[in-house]
């Protein structure tokens, strides 16, 4: 099968490239686009060429079966100079997403036309690698450098009239693609030409703005390798003649692919793709979602509902009293108006989206609703009379969906009639940002409610997981030993912050004990005390030990740290030295790195048992939840992977 055809409107050849479901630069495609150049060149009745691909999106990137091996000929840095030095000049017109090799590919034609839907960039470095093939070299010079840096070491794609604006393409169309991409053909003819991108010129910034680019760089990158490299390749791009930066560039590009770090982030990639579609429900039909309900408005119901309006779901919001229902939506309404504030929706899609919410305390509104989601207090008496109000008030058919994230979700659908649409649908706060969510079904849950479940997520960008039934399910349950196996660290002599230094070096935003004093110690103290009152052996921890002294965290002034009011920072406690005096027998010595690697290994014990147990799928699962849900750095690829595939030197490395 063809993936590339070469038709004529007139004077102007139409290369129409078609390789679903991405139009991705296979070996093959690459081929058959370097001999469309000789073949537009070779035809003296074609004066020019537009460069356009069938189906849903132009050329989305490289072909992800060939990620990992070694590149075929024609190689892509070849390509695009060929495409740049055709005789006749190529334009390129642009819809759905144009990145990476695909943007790259688009920077060797001479023009390039998007159409307003469409967006391009360069997310290499979301891969562990950078552009290879003239992605940090073009792109200087034709957007400038400090816009290429934005593009190139962040990896997030633009949108068309942003991308116009910064000079990546030179005309946006709102409809009718190929038509005015031939008429914008056509009317390049009959002026001056631009020089070809890799003859334009490039002003290059002074030291202050690489010193500066590179501290902003290397605090959002982590830890990770590539954005920094890329930036190393943006500067040569600036400094030096563009063979001598191409040449730069691919070698970096060489240098990384076989890094540790680009076989963690492509390990996440694959993890990522699966998610949404598992194989076991690929026959399964899921039932539509034109209706949404979510009960309880507090901080998890109202992102819960601010997320099914981002995806265009009518949201019904119940809540017990009129007072808390008008909390609700001024919580919804402050979430809306704080994305305003970012920039990432306008006033009207803000009031657009809360003018598809409904907040009453009448259970009867939810009698369309094809999905109601229960967000109240973690109780299991008060979720079960939700469901029971819910048994009564929804249709049959309706998938009925608990948030709990520690309670047995088999006792909150106990008695439930047709149990086999209940689930569990485990958002992490805040709802409306957090991708994951965790799926846990009941022994009784159908294959199309599951299904269902998968398809919610899908429509709300999320990344679903699905769990079995124990506590905590997969992601609480690795927290709890790793804060467990923090907190043995500490027993044993080594000091808290020296912990929560070594697992930010690691690449998390915070350590464990910073981010209990962000939660809240008094929340999984609740649980175990909870535990103790059923009759369970829950053995006292040294959090307990600080809730009973009246430290809960930030909230009230000092948890594992001080706090001084107004002020986030931690600072070492007396306090808690005083109080944990007793318990600290040890007198062990840690660098960071042991730190880190012993905390990970735990993290990856526990996963191993939660495969054991057949509570997780896959290894991969369980990164994805620790990536998604508790800020594990990408580039690591979680901590099964991680505890896998030991770098060259070492895990924290």
């Amino acid at each position: 099968m063809s993936v590339l055809t070469i038709a004529r409107d007139g004077d102007i050849a139409v290369v129409t490239v078609d390789n679903p479901p991405v139009n991705a630069l296979s070996q093959a495609l690459r081929q058959a686009l370097w001999d469309a150049v000789a073949a537009v060149d070779a035809d003296p009745e074609v004066r020019a060429a537009v460069l356009t691909c069938a189906g849903r999106t132009f050329i989305a990137g490289g072909d992800v079966t060939e990620f990992g091996r070694p590149p075929q000929e024609p190689h892509l840095p070849d390509l695009v100079d060929r495409i740049e030095g055709a005789a006749k000049p190529w334009i390129a017109a642009i819809h759905g997403s144009a990145l990476g090799g695909g943007f790259e590919v688009a920077m060797g034609c001479r023009f390039r036309i998007a159409l307003d839907s469409a967006s391009v960039g360069l997310p290499e470095v979301n891969l562990g690698i950078v552009p290879g093939a003239s992605g940090t070299v073009r792109t200087p010079r034709l957007a400038g450098v400090a816009a290429a840096v934005d593009l190139v070491t962040s990896g997030r794609p633009v949108r068309a009239a942003k991308a116009l604006g910064l000079g990546l393409v030179d005309a946006v169309a709102p409809d009718d693609l190929p038509g005015n991409a031939i008429a914008f053909a056509r009317e390049a003819l009959g002026r001056d030409r631009p020089p070809p991108v890799s003859a334009r010129p490039v002003e290059a910034p002074d030291a202050a703005f690489w010193e500066e680019r590179r501290a902003a760089v290397a605090k959002a990158a982590k830890g990770a390798d590539a954005p920094l490299r890329a930036l190393d390749c943006l500067r040569k791009a600036a400094e030096a003649p563009f063979a001598e930066a191409m040449a730069h560039e691919r070698q970096t590009f060489l240098d990384l692919r076989g890094s540790d770090q680009a076989a963690a982030l492509r390990h996440v990639f694959f993890a990522e793709r699966a998610a949404p579609r598992p194989a076991h429900l690929r026959d399964v039909d899921p039932l539509p979602l034109r209706r949404a309900g979510v009960i309880g408005g507090g901080t998890m119901g109202a992102g819960i509902a601010a997320a099914l309006r981002d995806a265009g779901i009518p949201v019904t919001l119940i809540e017990r009293d009129d007072d808390a229902a008008a909390r609700g939506l001024a919580t919804l309404r402050g979430m809306f108006d704080g994305a305003v504030k970012r920039g990432t929706l306008s006033d009207a899609q803000a009031a657009d989206r809360m003018a598809g919410v409904t907040a009453t305390t009448d259970h009867a509104a939810l009698s369309d609703a094809d999905l109601v989601i229960e967000a109240v207090f973690e109780d299991i008496a008060v979720k079960r009379a939700v469901f029971e109000r819910l048994a009564a008030a929804c249709r049959a058919d309706a998938v009925l969906a608990t948030n709990t994230s520690y309670l047995d979700p088999r006792l909150i659908a106990k008695g439930v009639p047709h149990p086999d649409r209940f689930i569990g649908l485990h958002f992490f706060s805040p709802a409306n940002v957090m991708r994951l969510v965790e799926i846990v079904p009941v022994p009784e849950t159908s294959g199309r409610t599951l299904a269902t479940g998968f398809a919610l997520a899908r429509a709300l960008n999320k990344i679903p997981v699905q769990s079995g039934i124990c506590e905590g399910f997969i992601g609480n349950r690795i927290l709890k030993r790793y804060r467990a196996s923090a907190e043995a660290l500490v027993r044993q002599g080594i000091p808290l912050a020296e912990i929560d230094a070594a697992m930010r070096g690691y690449g998390l935003a915070m350590g464990p004990f910073q981010a209990q004093d962000l939660g809240g110690l008094d929340i999984a103290f609740l649980q175990r005390e909870g535990a103790r009152a059923a009759g369970q052996d829950v053995p006292e921890t040294l959090g307990d030990i600080l809730v009973r002294a009246g430290r809960k965290g930030q909230k009230t002034g000092g948890g594992w740290y001080d706090y001084a009011p107004g002020d986030r920072s931690p600072q070492p406690s007396a306090a808690v030295a005083d109080l944990l005096a007793g318990r600290i027998t040890g007198t062990l010595a840690m660098d960071r790195d042991a730190i880190a690697r012993r905390l990970v290994a735990d993290m990856a014990a526990e996963g191993q048992a939660i495969l054991d147990e057949g509570i997780a799928a896959s290894p991969a699962e369980i990164d994805l939840v620790e990536i998604h849900g508790y800020g594990f750095p990408r580039w690591r690829g979680g901590p099964m992977f991680a505890a896998r595939h030991r770098p060259t030197n070492d895990l924290a490395s």
